[in-house]
């Protein structure tokens, strides 16, 4: 009896394959499709005129940050950071690390200098700089741009007054920060 139920599950699978075999066929008679006569993806060298247009543009210059900042809205930076920046950093004196340092006192403080923190490559370069009100804006704009290597994921703010308003905030928290 086990013999049979074997036999038809064994012929169960042929009838299948045969008939999906069969119905290809008819497909193609029917269909008739067309196949590319090359790759659509090429791997190894590439001709040099798409290597020339693949070539990055060069960065666009950023404007001064430091006149903004002094008409620059305190309030706008903080909503700014507790919207954009709060998932990784903290603003509090004596605050915890997330992702990302305790941003207290950053403004006019050398580079990877919170202590407990494990900076990436790029910033440990600059340690004997400080964070100036120029470093700032570019880091904001475009953190792997300014910093190459950089472990910060954000894409970057591209509103300059944005900008300069949460600068201005990060001034705000910032003991030792210059006049702007």
């Amino acid at each position: 009896m086990a013999n049979l139920e074997f036999n038809k599950m064994a012929a169960a699978i042929l009838t299948a394959g045969i008939t999906f075999g069969v119905a290809g066929v008819i497909g193609r008679l029917i269909v008739h499709p067309t196949m590319p006569h090359s790759t659509a993806i090429r791997i190894g060298d590439e001709a040099p005129a798409q290597q020339a247009a693949a070539a990055p543009a060069a960065p666009a210059a950023l404007e001064p940050i430091a006149p903004l900042i002094a008409a620059a809205n305190v309030d706008n930076g903080r909503q700014l950071a507790q919207r954009q920046c709060a998932s990784c950093h903290s603003f509090n004196d004596g605050g915890r690390h997330g992702v990302g340092p305790n941003l207290w006192g950053i403004v006019g403080a050398r580079h990877a200098a919170k202590e407990g923190f494990n900076y990436s490559a790029a910033n440990r370069a600059l340690a004997d700089k400080p964070w100036g009100y120029e470093e700032l804006n570019a880091f904001i704009a475009a953190p792997a741009r300014a910093m190459p290597g950089t472990r910060m994921s954000y894409s970057g703010l591209a509103n300059v007054q944005q900008r300069a308003d949460l600068i201005a905030y990060l001034r705000s928290i910032s003991p030792n920060a210059p006049a702007p």
